[in-house]
């Protein structure tokens, strides 16, 4: 059974505009034969229609035409560093190269960076979602046009495929309940963007663990950072609005590395003295938590793991001629890190 549309070819541009093969091929590859005005009428009427360019003929050539298109947040990012690393530890053993894109938490970069991967006639997609991102409707189209799609990290499920993901609840859940034993009771938690599937969960699990211990959720600690921490101003609003409060917090759990990261650095600007005044705990890869003082409590995503599983789940599609009768989700463990930043209350 036909599951999508076939692709307009050339030919199909040809008949449209009343031009010959040779012109419309040559008009997509920007020749100098053909002139401006030529050259805009059959990008438009290509862009419009969905046209992907067939590199096959270059790929075999080269022998290296295969190619995954990839969509993170940042590079500058240890847990993107992470599945990337591990994204590349598969492609480059099935003979795939991907190319990366960053959305930089923002929507419009994200739908432009997906134009682009299309237009380059990629295999398939792998994509973690902006902070910006409300509506798949740019996913969904290409989706639709035949391009398999696998989301890892921030995912969602408008779009029925496979999902790679950390445990985001059982994560958040640790590390509360770590505070909660350390004696700490008014815990605060500094997040992400409302629209993100990783902010969800991971206030469920902070959210389950308060509620295990009976202790009321106070929603004037829940801080959301609409661009993932990208901007420091972001997470040092929602920090001097906590410490601004009649009832302050005496501990913060993060929910991504740049939140956590951000965090520490303007608690240690302000002079706030961490565990003894705040503590903290937070999600981060980062590679050496021991160079910050006092050494960094955190909650550790698989992500090499996930980056792994997301590349081998998108080639299998990729390779497989019929869609699979079931899709995975597939949740890996987190780790809690213990360190100083959350140590115990000292007795008075």
């Amino acid at each position: 059974m036909k599951l999508t549309s076939d692709p307009i070819t050339l030919k199909d541009i040809a008949i449209a505009l009343n031009l010959s093969v040779a012109t419309v091929s040559k008009a997509v590859r920007d020749s100098h034969e053909i002139s401006d005005i030529t050259k805009k009428r059959v990008n438009d009427y290509a862009q419009k229609h969905n046209y992907r360019p067939n590199l096959m003929a270059q790929m075999l050539r080269h022998k290296n035409g295969r190619s995954i298109g990839v969509i993170i947040g940042a590079i500058p990012n240890n847990f993107f560093s992470d599945v990337l690393s591990g994204m590349e530890s598969v492609t480059h053993q099935k003979n795939y190269h991907i190319i990366i894109t960053q959305s930089l938490e923002s929507v419009e970069r994200e739908e432009k960076n997906l134009e682009h991967l299309t237009w380059r006639s990629v295999d398939g997609l792998l994509v973690s979602l902006s902070s910006e991102t409300k509506s798949i409707d740019h996913f969904k189209k290409v989706h639709a046009s035949g391009i398999p799609i696998v989301f890892y990290d921030r995912v969602t499920d408008e779009i029925k495929t496979h999902q790679v993901v950390s445990d985001n609840i059982g994560g958040t859940y640790l590390g509360t309940m770590h505070l909660i034993s350390n004696q700490y009771t008014r815990i605060a938690h500094i997040t992400s963007s409302k629209e993100l599937s990783i902010t969800s969960e991971r206030l469920e699990g902070y959210a389950k663990a308060l509620k295990e211990q009976g202790i009321p959720i106070n929603q004037d600690y829940i801080k959301y950072c609409n661009h993932g921490g990208k901007d420091l101003d972001e997470i040092e609003t929602a920090i001097d609005e906590l410490l601004r409060m009649k009832q302050r917090p005496d501990a913060i759990i993060t929910a991504s590395d740049r939140i956590t990261i951000g965090a520490l650095a303007i608690l240690k600007k302000k002079k706030i003295v961490i565990p003894g005044q705040l503590a903290i705990v937070g999600y981060s890869n980062f590679s050496a938590p021991e160079i910050f003082q006092p050494e960094l409590t955190t909650i550790r995503q698989p992500a090499y793991e996930i980056g792994r599983a997301a590349a081998e789940l998108l080639i299998k599609l990729i390779e497989n001629k019929r869609l699979p009768s079931k899709f995975e989700k597939r949740i890996l463990p987190t780790e809690l890190m213990i360190r100083d930043s959350s140590r115990a209350k000292r007795k008075k």
